[in-house]
């Protein structure tokens, strides 16, 4: 009983630990999205 708690405890766990890496994955690219946007609107409205 105990040994299956701690695998239960160790899925938790490696479950948390990939939803967050996807969370920072997603979060990475929405930043370095935003940024490219940004940096673009800021040369075109520095040409006119």
């Amino acid at each position: 009983m105990i040994g299956l708690s701690v695998a239960v405890g160790r899925f938790v766990e490696a479950l948390f630990w990939a939803i967050l890496r996807v969370a920072g994955m997603v979060g990475g690219v929405v930043l370095l999205v935003g940024l490219v946007l940004g940096v673009t609107w800021w040369v075109i409205r520095r040409r006119r």
